[in-house]
């Protein structure tokens, strides 16, 4: 298994038009108490309890029965092959972060029963194949692309794991039979909903066969053109807009319809970008960023306001206890965030990818890893938990394949620079040029701000080392071999240092981790009058439990005083927030927001009244 690491798709590329290259997670050896934790609950917990979960809800059967293995009808929802392939996807990255024969073994049994459900043709979708096989490809809302899009990035993380072709075979199978059947010349086809666009570009950089990622291409410049028909379209409160399909890309400036849809196809458009460098791409990815971003997203960096959508209203419309916020979203605000970091280079986006792994997408599972929200609202009367299971099991699965693939989020690189976006503590293995570099970090993160990095291993050629300077701090010192650097040259966010690196170099940087006071737009309308807590990366959120003899009454006022404590027995070892004013009414404590509902029940919420607003955003001594 080992071996596979030297797989040429895990190691460092750079694509045509990207100012940094991705350096994939296998190079990443995580040390840190705060993900490890998260990692072992994963591989522990999460990954067997979804596995058994697919098992009693028939998702794994499916494909036993479409395989003519055993008897049965289609049980579940259209699509719920994709959850399937999720799971595997996680393993897969689990496999890869640390060996387990039996979970591999497991995997092993259901990719046996994937492969035998594959029509001659290619074709694989269980609920087609055994409720209306007369109907494959007539429906642009029944999934069809998308489960096959989480297929491909399933067995390609397989193959990069394990060394086993079976499930990569079966991907680039029904790859070839959608490439027969759409593109020019042939079928017009709008994806209900994105994913296969991403997809066919990891195959293309996994077999190098150009036609993969051009598919792609072509499913993104069919939107916008009157292609799209079915019941998503018919619905006159969706229409074209819920699936993207309302103008071509390139003119697109505004985010609309359901979330996850919408932020799968700009990581997909990104990654598309990167390698035409297609200027309407450029424009419009910058366009819907900031629109999304500056708009449209909680300070939790939850998107997707509307349950009826499941995504996107209008500009400003930020409410809190209806908020929806889908878990999947969160991450699939990681996924192009990333792709936007490696693409422009500009530490703003590997903000907000540390926002969402701190905050909304960590929510969506328990620290104990078994229990999940498909919701993320930023306010409950107390009615709303994670539950082991949805019928739509979309997040619970997305989670499953997110948090083994930290790593991938830490580094980049490019001919003489490395890039350090996010402060995890353990070793990357990276590549500069041809000389291979090896860093590691030290680091008590997100609970504290100082970070060492000791170059453990280094050529001879200068290189830069650019490290995040993220935009919630303000003061930071920063030290090499001890020797204050007083007057760092700043690169888009980063802190850029340039040396001949030696083994044994070393950089201390201290970012300062006040609580803050953040104020949402004016706009925002239900949160006039409201504040909210952050502490370095990690949003706070008050709990009925902790403060019910006034919760009702809890306000932020001009006395009040925040003391930061770590108390490691408290949900697992956290930063609490100790309140202090002139009355009860201003003396209460708050927790991080992903790790609300993992005790009683009770209400919650991230927005306090404030007794007097002040400045914009200040920080507290």
């Amino acid at each position: 298994m080992n071996s596979m690491v030297q797989n040429n798709s895990l190691s460092t590329h750079k694509l045509p038009f990207q100012q940094l290259a991705q350096v994939p997670f296998t190079q990443v050896f995580i040390e840190d108490k705060f993900w490890s934790a998260r990692m072992k609950a994963l591989q522990k917990t999460t990954l067997k309890a979804c596995l058994t979960q697919c098992e009693q809800t028939g998702r794994i059967s499916n494909f036993a029965k479409a395989a003519g293995l055993m008897d049965g009808e289609f049980e579940g929802i259209f699509y719920n092959d994709s959850d399937v392939y999720k799971v595997l996807e996680g393993i897969a990255y689990s496999l890869m972060n640390e060996p387990d024969a039996e979970l591999e073994a497991e995997a092993d049994k259901v990719i046996d029963f994937i492969a035998a459900a594959q029509e001659e043709d290619g074709y694989l979708q269980t609920y087609f194949t055994l409720a209306e096989p007369d109907k494959k490809w007539t429906d642009m809302n029944k999934h069809e692309e998308y489960c096959a899009g989480h297929l491909i990035e399933a067995a390609i993380a397989y193959y990069q794991a394990t060394g086993k072709r079976k499930l990569l075979d079966a991907a680039i199978k029904l790859a070839d039979h959608i490439d027969a059947l759409f593109g020019p010349n042939k079928r017009h086809w709008v994806s209900g909903h994105q994913e296969i666009e991403l997809a066919l570009v990891k195959l293309y950089l996994e077999t190098k066969e150009e036609r993969y990622w051009k598919l792609a291409y072509w499913f993104l410049e069919e939107r916008g053109h009157g292609h799209g028909v079915g019941y998503s379209w018919d619905r006159a409160d969706w229409g074209a807009a819920y699936s993207q399909d309302h103008l071509p890309v390139r003119e697109m400036s505004t985010v609309t319809g359901h979330a996850v849809r919408a932020v799968y196809m700009y990581a997909g458009m990104t990654d598309v970008a990167a390698l035409t460098g297609d200027e309407g791409y450029l424009g419009a990815l910058d366009r819907l960023w900031d629109n999304v971003v500056n708009k449209n997203m909680y300070i939790t960096g939850g998107i997707g306001p509307s349950k009826d959508n499941e995504g996107f209203t209008s500009d400003y419309d930020l409410p809190n206890q209806s908020a929806y916020c889908e878990t999947c979203a969160s991450v699939a605000m990681i996924l192009w965030n990333h792709r936007m970091n490696l693409l422009h280079g500009d530490s703003k986006y590997a903000d907000i990818v540390e926002r969402e792994m701190y905050n909304g997408a960590l929510a969506g599972v328990s620290l104990s890893g078994d229990k999940f929200f498909y919701v993320n609202p930023l306010e409950t009367d107390g009615s709303h938990h994670r539950v082991e299971w949805y019928n739509c099991s979309c997040c619970p699965t997305q989670i499953a394949r997110f948090i083994p693939s930290i790593g991938n989020y830490v580094y980049a690189v490019n001919e003489r620079q490395i890039v350090i976006n996010q402060y995890i503590a353990g070793i990357g293995s990276l590549q500069v040029g041809n000389e291979g570099v090896t860093l590691k970090q030290e680091t008590n993160f997100p609970w504290d701000g100082t970070v060492t990095i000791r170059v453990e291993e280094s050529g001879e050629t200068p290189y830069d080392l650019l490290l995040r300077i993220p935009s919630w701090c303000k003061n930071f010192t920063l030290k090499v071999d001890g020797e204050a650097q007083t007057h760092p040259s700043m690169h888009n966010g980063y802190v850029k240092l340039c040396r001949a690196w030696k083994a044994g170099m070393e950089i201390e940087l201290v970012l300062e981790m006040p609580v803050q006071k953040v104020y949402a737009h004016p706009l925002v309308i239900e949160n006039t009058g409201k504040v909210a807590l952050q502490r370095g990366p990690i949003v706070y959120c008050i709990e009925e439990m902790d403060n019910a003899a006034a919760y009702e009454q809890t306000i932020v006022s001009p006395h009040t005083r925040f003391q930061a404590v770590f108390e490691p027995n408290l949900l697992e070892g956290v930063v609490t927030l100790y309140a202090v004013g002139g009355s009860p009414t201003d003396t209460f404590q708050a927790i991080p927001y992903y790790t609300w509902d993992n005790r009683d029940s009770g209400k919650m919420r991230v927005w306090l009244p404030e007794a007097k607003v002040e400045a914009a955003l200040y920080e507290i001594q």
